[in-house]
């Protein structure tokens, strides 16, 4: 495609996408997929489908799709943050 416009071709079926503008602001992302939420809290895949299945971190299921709302992961970091702080200073 040429010259200049907002839309860009992607995949094999020519889907395509509109692409903010450089005024504009990047939509807001309101949930994670694994992997983002993963690399984000800077841990395994693994050891975040472990915190998962034993219910100790925030998620929503989606049909089949495990998403996590980035202000509960925030929410949940800082708690976990100030009980570490109060199990510290008990020492």
């Amino acid at each position: 495609m040429t010259g200049k416009n907002n839309l860009t071709e992607y995949g094999m079926l020519g889907a395509k996408s509109i692409e903010p503008r450089e005024n504009e602001p990047k939509p807001l992302c309101l949930s994670m997929r694994t992997r983002e939420a993963a690399k984000a809290l800077g841990i395994s895949e693994r050891t975040l489908w472990d915190l998962t299945s034993k219910g100790k971190i925030p998620y929503v299921r989606l049909s089949k799709a495990i998403l996590y709302p980035v202000d509960s992961l925030r929410d949940w970091l800082k708690r976990q943050a100030e009980q570490n702080m109060i199990t510290n200073s008990e020492k």
